[in-house]
């Protein structure tokens, strides 16, 4: 698993967005670089503040960039201006200082500035130890080159536009399909395996999915902004409609498998509060389990769909048979059926909007 997640990182730091990113910024850094010096009066003392500015207005997509440079410029605006109450009245010392820090801090808590938080006790900072007695032209310099810095940041971004992020989405949420049709894989292998199984990590990794999950909602979320002011996704028309719906139905499909997980764990490793499980189910559980896994990492096969369908239909005679021999439910067996059958249902949306399937007995 750790080489897995670091070699995912390595890929998402080399995706095609990100360097594409990472060559932006290194261009509105260089280009500020230059324009710094030559900003008139006072101001071009402080031209190493021109390419700050160029970095910090880089984001991902047009509208984060726009935002979180207007929140940035208020937050130092504020924090200057925090400065110069102190400049104008007691004057730069120790106590001034960490009052200024304090109070800072305080105002960053409240919300209102986004990405600009940050940079309100660290703007009052500055101004306090760094221009000292000119903390007049020094405030100037200061907020005037971080403000040029993030006009041509922000310029940078709108002849470059960035690449709508829809397909990269896309991407994870196949991922996310085929980790879950890993995972009832998983779950289908330790039922047939004598118990207690060798390996645990589907039990243990149930919890992640839900993770996954609303990682992957803040990603589609961020291509929903990506699209916003964008051209390139006027001309491409990247709609995230249908990854939204698909997610949708991919987490009840999660939350499906991490019941089976969590009900089939408790029994095999006899927690608290368990139900046995039939032997004489464990064979139709699993067979049916890795029918829907496949179908879960395929759901466009048809000859897949039946076949998921027949198993599924197997494990419910063979449930409802053992309950009538054993006149007792089978708590594991009829949970894991009805739960199959609900993955089955949202793998089909047009199917689920009619008549339920019905299985005979």
């Amino acid at each position: 698993m750790p080489g897995r997640a670091i070699a995912q990182s390595l890929r998402a730091a080399v995706a095609p967005a990100r360097l594409l990113l990472a060559a932006k910024t290194a261009i509105a850094v260089a280009i500020a670089w230059v324009v710094g010096p030559l900003m008139p009066g006072v101001t071009d003392d402080y031209p190493y503040y021109a390419p700050f500015g160029a970095l910090i207005s880089m984001y991902p997509t047009l509208m984060s960039s726009a935002r979180s440079s207007l929140q940035t410029l208020l937050g130092l605006g504020v924090g200057v201006g925090l400065a110069a109450v102190i400049v104008l009245t007691a004057g730069p010392s120790l106590w001034t200082i960490i009052l200024a820090v304090g109070v800072g801090t305080l105002i960053s808590g409240t919300g209102w500035f986004g990405t600009g938080r940050e940079y309100i006790p660290m703007a009052a900072l500055f101004v306090l130890i760094i221009g000292g007695s000119r903390a007049e032209d020094y405030s100037l310099g200061y907020v005037t080159q971080t403000a040029v810095g993030i006009a041509i940041g922000l310029c940078v971004n709108l002849l470059i536009p960035p690449a709508p992020l829809g397909g990269e989405a896309a991407a994870r949420i196949d991922a996310f399909q085929h980790r879950l049709a890993e995972h009832l894989h998983d779950i289908a292998d330790a039922v047939a395996e004598a118990w207690p199984p060798e390996h645990n990590s589907w039990d243990q990794g149930a919890g992640a999915l839900a993770e996954t999950s609303r990682s992957l909602r803040g990603a589609l979320a961020e291509a929903d902004e990506s699209r916003r002011w964008n051209p390139r996704a006027r001309r491409r028309r990247a709609d995230t409609g249908p990854e939204h719906e698909r997610l949708g139905r991919l987490d009840d499909v999660a939350h499906q498998i991490r019941d089976i997980s969590g009900c089939l764990g408790d029994t095999i490793w006899q927690r608290p509060g368990s139900f046995p499980l039939d032997p004489q189910l464990d064979r139709p559980l699993s067979e049916a389990a890795h029918a829907v896994a496949e179908l879960l990492a395929d759901d466009q096969d048809d000859a897949m769909r039946e076949q998921a369908e027949k198993a599924v239909a197997e494990l419910l005679r063979a449930v409802h048979a053992r309950s009538m021999d054993a006149e007792a439910v089978t708590g594991p067996g009829v949970l894991t059926a009805m739960h199959l059958q609900r993955i089955l249902v949202l793998l089909d949306p047009e199917r689920g909007e009619q008549d339920p399937p019905h299985y005979s007995r």
